[in-house]
């Protein structure tokens, strides 16, 4: 049998694909397979405990892939405390972090690195891997590789309500009440699309990405007519500055405010790896595994808008990175997403880690803000990508 990427299902009795792999398994009263070629042209489901490769959750090479990349992490975090505009050294800066945890501080010393960069490192980690995560969840659902994790309102959902509190002066742009209010609006927003999307009169995927798109564009124009009637320039300039994406002046208060709904999240999309790579296949093909296609579709996508909510509440709209590193993962990794989403929250927090602090290095002592970075990396990694996608015919 040769299928298209979304085929309409498997015929059970075809043969593994000569070098296929096992791309996923999936639970109907007992094991089912999908073995695949890499390019999804040829895929086959099996249902005996012999036939075909072992279905495995992660592989010992995957697991050693994992350790290299939660090295990098580290290696990165803590580079990123010692570089900036003022140096310090790794020793000073590992005795101030020690020193944090515990209960002691060096005063004036210890506070350039565990007041001000400790807090934003974290966030880049926790928020770069929670977007690569919901991001690589989306693109299975919808099965578009375009998806990203702002596709069902989430984003605009945010930015709509942070948009009001700081022009109409309610807030400041660090104020605790700012994230809270994006976060709110971030869910709200999910909650309309998943409610109309999933409605009487639609059921499908494909209507969820439709209502998303809609309500992106009204809640963008609502955006819009706030910040340029905002009564006051400075509010209007920080609305532009908080929906641009940015880690400046974040706290460990923002670390906790951040950590349990991000990771909730995180967690949720992952325990539905391996119905994502059903899904991957496409909706009758995950249908003939035996996936509750709606159900998990649900239930990914809220957590998915969970983790995105929480990131975007902190650190404001960052584009690209739930767009761009699920799609590094899968081009060097391949597709199980078993492997792919715990690989892309660690890529997530390297890639994010890196951005701000190349934006508070590269025009030294001008500052960027770390949104300007990911796009001015993402947009041509997309374009590449494009370019480089053979065409189907």
């Amino acid at each position: 049998m040769s299928a298209g990427r979304r085929s309409a299902g498997p015929d059970r009795s075809d043969p593994i694909p000569s070098g296929a792999g096992l791309l996923g398994c999936a639970w109907r009263g007992g094991l089912t397979r999908v073995a695949c070629d890499n390019d999804y042209r040829y895929c086959s489901v099996v249902n005996s405990f012999t036939e075909g490769p072992a279905c495995m959750i992660l592989s010992r090479r995957q697991i050693r892939w994992l350790m290299v990349l939660a090295a990098a992490v580290a290696v990165g975090a803590v580079a990123a405390i010692c570089i900036g505009p003022v140096n310090v050294p790794t020793s000073t800066a590992l005795h101030a972090v020690g020193r944090m945890l515990a209960g002691t501080s060096d005063g004036a010393r210890d506070a350039l690195i565990t007041q001000i960069r400790l807090p934003r490192i974290l966030i880049s980690i926790l928020v770069g891997g929670g977007l690569s995560v919901a991001g690589a969840a989306m693109q299975a659902v919808f099965g578009n590789p375009l998806a990203e994790p702002g596709i069902t309102g989430v984003s605009a959902g945010a930015a709509v309500i942070a948009a009001g509190l700081i022009v109409t002066g309610m807030v400041g742009a660090t104020s605790w009440l700012l994230p809270v209010g994006a976060f709110v609006g971030a869910l709200g927003a999910t909650a309309i699309v998943q409610g109309v999307g999933y409605g009487r009169a639609s059921r499908s995927t494909a209507s969820l990405l439709l209502v998303g798109m809609a309500l992106n564009s009204f809640l963008g124009a609502i955006t819009a007519a706030l910040i340029a009637n905002a009564p006051d320039a400075e509010n209007a300039r920080s609305a532009m500055f908080w929906l641009n994406g940015d880690l400046t002046g974040r706290t460990m208060a923002d670390v906790w405010m951040v950590v349990a709904p991000l990771m909730i999240g995180v967690s949720g999309v992952l325990f539905f790896a391996r119905e994502l790579n059903m899904l991957a296949l496409g909706e009758a093909t995950a249908q003939s595994a035996g996936v509750n296609v709606r159900l998990v579709s649900n239930l990914v996508l809220a957590f998915a808008a969970l983790a995105t909510a929480a990131g975007v509440a902190a650190t404001g709209i960052i584009a690209f990175v739930g767009l761009v590193v699920p799609h590094l993962v899968r081009l060097v990794f391949g597709a199980d997403h078993t492997f792919l989403l715990p690989a892309s929250f660690l890529v997530g927090a390297i890639f994010l880690t890196s951005a701000d602090t190349a934006a508070r290095m590269i025009f030294n002592p001008v500052v960027l803000q770390t949104g300007t970075i990911t796009s001015l990396i993402g947009a041509p990694f997309l374009l590449f990508l494009v370019l480089r996608k053979k065409d189907p015919r």
